[in-house]
């Protein structure tokens, strides 16, 4: 996984009926791009996420349409 500040992060819901949570990636913390990610979610909440599998990387910033 490789992500730059100002990607944003979905995690997918895991059963039925639990949505996808998307945070925005406010600071790489590993080496090139590489987790630990600390983010940002859409309350201003702040904490640092070393992402699992059912996590991907959104590369659009802020704004940005498909």
């Amino acid at each position: 996984m490789h992500a730059s500040k100002g990607d944003r992060l979905v995690v997918h819901g895991r059963v039925v009926g639990q949505h996808d949570h998307t945070v925005e990636i406010v600071e790489v913390l590993g080496p090139k791009g590489n987790p630990p990610y600390r983010v940002r979610d859409d309350k201003g909440h702040e904490t640092i996420m070393s992402p699992g599998p059912d996590a991907i990387v959104d590369h659009r910033k802020a704004g940005e349409q498909f």
